[in-house]
């Protein structure tokens, strides 16, 4: 490769980093979560009845929009919790169709493998939005916490195969662009809110 190719290769990787940063000064910065929760909080919008699913949840399923049926899942089943077992990088949602008001996603998105080979090829983070999307009711909330570019904690962990950035959801999931139907997504969510928390984008998207 010459100087001059080098230079324009260094030159689009510089204008890539640029943007990137740029799109995340857009974003507000937040220290606590409190107030995206109460604006989405079951009993502001009028859900007596409402149910929320933790992916990821490990031992105590989070509830943050105090929704009166509490799930989880993850690779440990505890029935007495509510919690049932599923490998989300391979399986589906284990619940039915339209069950929750709520779905939470608290440092797991990072985790789900963008595409996998074997058997065949699949796309498992848009398998997983496929399923988050079906099991959501119409109005229903997700809401996502997870490392993103260009920040350390995003790479670091070695089971992070999954990177985000702030342009995901918006570009990808959203009912504007929704590029990611090329790939499989039948869903269209509304973006409510992002913002970023340390390292961490907090996402709020919307079933219509």
């Amino acid at each position: 490769m010459n100087i001059l190719k080098r230079i324009r290769r260094y030159y689009r990787t510089l204008k890539l980093a640029h943007r990137s940063i740029e799109t995340l000064i857009n974003i507000p910065q937040i220290s606590d979560l409190e107030s995206c929760y109460k604006e989405f909080d079951s009993g502001i919008l009028h859900l007596p009845e409402s149910s929320t699913l933790d992916m990821g949840c490990g031992t105590n399923p989070r509830n943050p929009f105090n929704a009166k049926n509490v799930y989880g899942i993850d690779i440990r089943k505890d029935e007495l919790k509510g919690i049932k077992y599923a490998d989300l990088a391979v399986e589906p949602i284990p619940f039915e169709d339209c069950k929750f008001d709520y779905i939470t996603a608290y440092d797991f998105l990072e985790h789900v493998p963008r595409i996998l080979y074997l058997p065949e090829r699949r796309f498992p983070f848009i398998e997983l939005m496929n399923e988050i999307y079906r099991t959501l009711k119409p109005g229903g909330i997700f809401f996502s916490h997870t490392p993103i570019l260009p920040f350390s904690p995003a790479f670091r962990d070695p089971t992070h195969v999954n990177i985000l950035t702030d342009e995901t959801f918006s570009l990808y999931f959203d009912d504007k662009f929704t590029w990611a139907k090329m790939y499989g997504f039948n869903g269209s969510f509304k973006v409510k809110y992002q913002a970023i928390k340390g390292v961490h984008l907090v996402s709020i998207l919307q079933k219509p």
